[in-house]
């Protein structure tokens, strides 16, 4: 999936990271979303090393990464994982760099944008809104969806979500081979859903992903809310894309909620579900080469 593309690991302060990187030209930072790992962009990677110098990570316990030195939601929290890329791409000789970022990588991405504004040249974020604005929307929502939504079903005390993922892990979060909040199918790499599910049968990596979700439902909106409280804006260029048959256009008008958060913006829907990078390779290849 990846020919020319290196594997390589990074020792950083705290734990190794599992990255692919390829090409040549300016430095792109591309950043996986739940429940999978850098193998997601494996579509649109090659063509964008064609022009460019593609780095690939796995967050912080995910996929082949290592693990934070204290075990709690703060350590998963997006400003330490944003902090691990800037650590990342300096060791790799990259101060300044491009970012795009899907789902959980979007907050990532976005963080990065407001913690380090001066390490980002332009951000990417593909069907998401900030964590703050989406708990406000789901605590509107009737009492049965709430219970159901994957944020706060994940988000429950340490081990209630683990214990329910680790019964089958596969079955769990890739019930017949699909991400299981996609909605609908979606048509997986063989290789790559063998790379999601390899990782999601390491109780460690569960836990992991539980407390991703543990911080955005705690420390991540406490740092969004006072962001917007200090009006803090991201000055670097960025670019919003969702899935026209997603959830997110539903709950949202995308770019109105963008825009308190980014002067410089510009985005639109794409036709296909929330998993872009594996749904609308080509749509995706065409509006990130703009």
């Amino acid at each position: 999936m990846f020919d020319d593309f290196e594997v390589q690991t990074i020792r950083l302060a705290q734990f190794d990271v599992r990255c692919r990187i390829g090409g040549s030209g300016p430095p792109l930072l591309l950043l996986h979303g739940f429940p999978e790992s850098h193998v997601m962009w494996h579509l649109v990677a090659p063509e964008l090393a064609k022009t460019r110098t593609v780095v690939l990570p796995d967050l912080r316990g995910y996929g082949g990464s290592g693990l934070p030195l204290v075990d709690s939601a703060e350590a998963y929290s997006k400003r330490a994982m944003a902090a691990d890329q800037v650590e990342l791409m300096g060791r790799l000789g990259h101060d300044r760099f491009e970012v795009v970022g899907h789902d959980r990588g979007g907050r990532v991405g976005y963080r990065l944008a407001l913690d380090h504004p001066a390490s980002i040249s332009r951000l990417t974020v593909l069907d998401i809104v900030p964590t703050a604005d989406m708990w406000r929307a789901a605590e509107k929502q009737p009492d049965e969806l709430q219970r159901e939504w994957h944020w706060n079903k994940l988000s429950r005390a340490c081990p209630v979500p683990e214990d329910e993922i680790n019964r089958d892990p596969a079955e769990y979060l890739f019930p017949n081979g699909s991400p299981a909040i996609s909605g609908h199918p979606v048509d997986v790499h063989p290789g790559a859903l063998a790379d999601y599910v390899s990782a999601a049968l390491k109780p460690e990596v569960v836990h992991a992903m539980c407390q991703d979700y543990r911080a955005g439902a705690s420390v991540d909106r406490d740092h969004d809310e006072a962001d917007l409280a200090a009006g803090r804006k991201i000055v670097c260029p960025v670019r919003v894309y969702w899935g026209d048959s997603g959830d997110l256009p539903q709950w949202f008008d995308v770019l109105e909620v963008w825009s308190h958060w980014a002067a410089d913006l510009d985005g639109k829907g794409l036709p296909c579900g929330h998993f872009i990078p594996e749904e609308a390779p080509r749509e995706l290849l065409a509006v990130l080469a703009g």
